[in-house]
């Protein structure tokens, strides 16, 4: 296993990780179209030191009429206690993420990271998103 740094606690999430899928959900658990379409594309890195990039698009390679791609990226200094993984934005890709605190709470699951931001309403709905990540690269002893 890695060196990992002594403020994480819990499982070792440092490491390349790739999106695998998104869902989003209303309140009452009904699906809805995730934000990055129907081909999710995305990378997580997270370092030892405690820093990390996540990059996350629509990856579809073209887009129905009038739609425009979905794109973030963003990166930080991270915590994670083991549930939840808590970033300080410090670059982003719009300015207005610049300075936030990004939390997601996380599980794991037959090697698979879930990762969920806080519900967010949107056009009068509660909507819930979670996103699954498969480690690139084991980590090494």
């Amino acid at each position: 296993m890695a060196a990992q740094d002594p403020r994480i606690i819990g499982p070792s999430i440092v490491g390349h990780w790739r999106l695998v899928f998104t869902r989003a959900w209303t309140a009452d658990g009904t699906e809805v179209p995730e934000n990055y379409g129907p081909v999710s594309l995305g990378i997580v890195t997270l370092t030892a030191e405690g820093r990390m990039l996540a990059v996350l698009c629509d990856g579809r390679p073209e887009l129905p009429a009038g739609q425009t791609r979905a794109y973030r990226s963003y990166m930080g200094a991270y915590t994670f206690d083991g549930a939840t993984l808590h970033t300080v934005v410090d670059g982003a890709d719009t300015p207005d993420w610049l300075g936030t605190n990004q939390i997601r709470a996380a599980r794991f699951k037959a090697g698979r990271m879930f990762l969920r931001p806080p519900a967010r309403v949107i056009d009068g709905r509660e909507i819930h998103r979670e996103l699954a990540w498969e480690r690139l690269v084991p980590e090494t002893p």
